[in-house]
């Protein structure tokens, strides 16, 4: 979170060819304009819950493999839908964000051409990794988020597949690409290339998926969000970055997050920018399959945005982040900054064969304690060396 189609991948491509949020919360309900009528989430326990669902609705919006669905119906129905043993919950089709800029930021960013290695991938030790031939080449990283800038290029070499469950506005090469600079950012600390232009990030050569979830305003439905976790689940792409969230739950999205999981996706999320507080981390990163990563400041303090409570696992670089945006580079600061470092590290265990249950506990078991309390960073700060086995005695 942030203060600040189906294609085919070009690296895919290559291969054919020989080559081998100052707050977060609900912003309201996302309603159909006609009359009474609502779009709501339904999730059911039998084939006869589903089918009274499908008998109720205007229109049948989509359908899940996780035993849900997002119909258009009218509000009379919701009430008896909800009384029926064979459905298990009956949401209306909220919404969820990236957050809006505030603080931090470098004023309209730059097209910077001499490479600079950010402090937070200096600060996690990530420079060592690849010192080491530790580039995450292999891994599929895929950013739940805004879109990818699909000609950056400090990210081009690096982009794989893009799906687009809510389309760019304007007169964008792809459907995914990025009509905000959320995404771009995510993908940028996650996995720019190691090129000698603009920045470095995380994994160097872990491939990026734009999975676009989040409109022109930062904006996505439970749904839309929902169906891009379970698509990055049908692709079998090992990790799911998730800068993106709100201070309620959805049950739709929910159980999209434990499909991941049971698929084998790692999935991470921004904790949240509501702080100073306490006990306050948002959604998705509350859910328990899922890594909420706090954000710290460049001398290891809590950046005083971060959001704490018991779900924090492991806190890493988001305050002052300099990293891609759309046709340059520009300094964003959130927990939605400190997420994709996450991301980028779990993208180089992957690489090396781990699983997402490996890849959590590795990440946690192996963060440096920087005298911060667990409800702010979990286990301590990311170190992505250090998780793969190698020295950060540096630090």
């Amino acid at each position: 979170m942030v203060y600040n189609n189906n294609g085919t991948s070009r690296r895919d491509l290559l291969k054919a060819t020989g080559t081998a949020v100052t707050t977060t919360g609900l912003m309201g309900m996302a309603s159909a304009s006609n009359g009474n009528t609502v779009e709501v989430n339904v999730g059911y326990a039998a084939e006869s819950g589903r089918r009274a669902a499908r008998s109720e609705a205007k229109r049948v919006e989509r359908e899940f493999a996780f035993d849900a669905l997002t119909i258009e119906v009218n509000e009379s129905a919701i009430q008896g839908l909800r009384k029926r043993r064979d459905v298990r919950y009956v949401e209306k089709n909220g919404t969820m964000h990236a957050l809006a800029p505030k603080g931090g930021n470098g004023g309209g960013g730059s097209t910077t051409a001499a490479q600079q290695l950010p402090w937070g991938i200096d600060r996690v030790d990530a420079e060592v990794a690849h010192a080491n031939g530790e580039t995450g080449a292999g891994a599929d990283v895929a950013i739940i988020d805004t879109g990818i800038d699909s000609d950056h290029p400090d990210l081009v070499a690096n982009l794989g597949a893009g799906k687009a469950f809510v389309k760019a506005r304007g007169g964008y090469a792809e459907s995914w690409d990025d009509d905000n600079d959320h995404g771009t950012h995510c993908a940028g600390t996650a996995g720019a290339v190691d090129n000698s232009e603009g920045v470095v990030g995380v994994s160097t050569e872990a491939t990026l998926h734009a999975v676009k979830v989040l409109d022109k305003r930062g904006s996505g439905s439970f749904s839309d969000i929902a169906a891009g976790v379970e698509y990055v689940a049908d692709q079998g792409w090992d990790v799911g970055s998730m800068s993106l969230g709100g201070s309620s739950g959805t049950q739709v999205l929910k159980d999209a997050c434990q499909y991941a999981v049971d698929k084998g996706v790692f999935l991470v999320a921004a904790a949240g920018n509501s702080g100073p507080c306490t006990d306050c981390v948002g959604y998705p990163a509350a859910y328990d399959t899922v890594m909420a990563v706090g954000s710290t400041t460049s001398s290891d303090g809590l950046s005083e945005f971060s959001s704490t409570g018991p779900e924090v696992e492991i806190a890493a670089p988001g305050s002052d982040v300099y990293s891609t945006i759309p046709g340059g580079y520009d300094t964003f600061s959130g927990t939605s900054m400190a997420c994709p470092h996450v991301a980028g590290a779990a993208g180089q265990l992957a690489a090396d064969g781990s699983s997402n249950d490996q890849i959590r506990s590795q990440l946690a078991s192996t963060a440096e304690d920087i005298g911060l309390a667990s409800n702010e960073s979990g286990s301590g700060l990311l170190d992505a060396a250090a998780a793969l086995g190698l020295d950060s005695s540096d630090d």
